[in-house]
């Protein structure tokens, strides 16, 4: 008996990858190119819809920890992130449609993973199945994802920063540097004076949103990928203290330090593309035009993709969900991704990796694989499957769903070192 996954975003192709290497025959189910969701654009498999990063690349920082548990657990999507990353400071960030070429290329080279194309109407109940359909899931698994979830449904709206063409940048008035001097020249940095900042300010939070497509009166929005004119209204100084803080970053021309700063990261290898780093935006695209071009150094950008918001969909996973991903009420399937309520590509890929092993040993008779809170992978399962959550909400890893030390430790870096000293020993390197 095949394991039918339904999705090949990140965690569907982990769970497929992780699952094939168990020894399990697996059937990947995947629309594209069929039918895709008004986010998605390329045929590839694991499509970064939205940001380019892949975030912090340290253990000193949560997420950093989990992707090197991911590295010592054999992740394709880890290995394929390291092998297509550009420069992004103290950040794994990779080039877009490298990325996913190399995770499409690896499923279809693997022996044991057929791959069918078409939408998934039906999940069969008595066959081993992982749903990892993705936040945009189509009406019609969502429609039988609410029938095995008594339509548990929760959801919130998700936001995309725009991209400028490279050589659109003017150089004269933006320069290279990474906070601190962490990674070089790796981002592109638009410094702004108080008067510039203050004009910008003034006309983002007046600028005209887009409609939403389905009618709601107050659309829930994720804190990790606010848009920017939301963030704004909430203060003339909110985004000096978020993606627009000028700390650890000195304007060459005079030596001085900005009052605010717009940082660009690379989105391809080749160099050609940035995103406009924390500019996740529901503006018009003549709007977004009109105000981002105010950034110094951008007047005359060439936007390559204007920024998009669209609807993320979650189940609620506590009410529903083992800490295997498995569900409670029907023991061969399984869910992940993001459509469990873990937030960020690499969570949902360690999703994946834990759904994907869990039903490789569950169909061949073997015991389920677990993970305590000790470690950042198994914090995020036993946040999704916690019963005693009230109102769940999506989650990023964070060292505060982790399990407490025992021992008080003031200082911020030896604490996360801790925290990664203590997870790590649970894999050698």
């Amino acid at each position: 008996m095949a394991i039918k996954i339904i999705g090949a975003g990140l965690a569907g192709c982990e769970a497929a990858w992780q699952a094939a290497r168990l020894g399990a025959d697996v059937i990947l189910c995947e629309m594209k190119p069929e039918k895709r969701s008004a986010a998605h654009k390329s045929d590839n498999f694991a499509e970064l819809v939205c940001s380019n990063s892949l975030r912090a690349d340290g253990i000193h920082n949560a997420v950093g920890l989990l992707k090197e548990e991911m590295r010592r657990m054999d992740s394709l999507i880890m290995e394929c992130a390291d092998a297509t990353r550009v420069p992004a400071g103290g950040a794994l960030a990779v080039d877009r449609e490298g990325f996913s070429a190399m995770v499409t290329e690896k499923i279809k080279e693997c022996p044991n993973i057929e791959i069918q194309y078409g939408e998934v109407e039906k999940i069969d109940t008595s066959e081993y199945t992982i749903v990892a359909a993705g936040p945009l899931a189509s009406d019609k698994i969502s429609e039988e994802i609410g029938r095995l979830t008594g339509n548990s449904y929760l959801h919130f709206y998700d936001a995309a920063a725009p991209i400028v063409s490279a050589d659109s940048i003017d150089m004269t008035k933006a320069f290279c540097a990474a906070r601190y001097g962490k990674g070089g020249a790796d981002y592109i940095n638009c410094p702004m004076n108080k008067e510039e900042y203050t004009a910008f300010w003034r006309e983002l939070v007046s600028a005209e949103a887009a409609p939403l497509h389905e009618e709601i009166d107050n659309p829930k929005v994720f804190e990790g990928c606010m848009p920017i004119e939301i963030m704004a209204a909430r203060g003339e100084d909110t985004m000096r203290f978020g993606p627009l803080k000028p700390v650890g970053l000195t304007d060459p021309r005079d030596n001085s330090r900005p009052w605010a700063v717009v940082q660009l990261r690379c989105d391809n290898a080749a160099g050609s593309m940035y995103n406009i780093v924390g500019f996740q935006t529901h503006l018009k695209f003549g709007e977004q035009k009109r105000v981002f071009s105010m950034i110094p150094g951008l007047e005359n950008a060439e936007f390559v993709r204007y920024g998009v918001m669209h609807r993320n969909t979650y189940i609620n996973s506590p009410m529903l969900l083992t800490n295997t991903y498995r569900m409670r009420e029907y023991d061969r399937v399984y869910f992940a991704g993001q459509i469990t309520g873990v937030e960020g590509y690499i969570e949902s890929a360690a999703s994946g990796l834990l759904a994907g092993r869990n039903a490789a040993l569950a169909e061949s008779g073997s015991a389920a694989e677990q993970y305590g809170s000790d470690t950042a992978i198994g914090a995020l399962a036993n946040y999704v499957s916690n019963e005693s959550i009230v109102n769940f909400q999506p989650m990023n890893i964070n060292f505060g769903i982790m399990n407490e030390l025992g021992v008080r430790i003031k200082d911020k870096k030896q604490k996360a070192e801790a925290y990664a000293e203590r997870s790590l020993g649970h894999w050698p390197q």
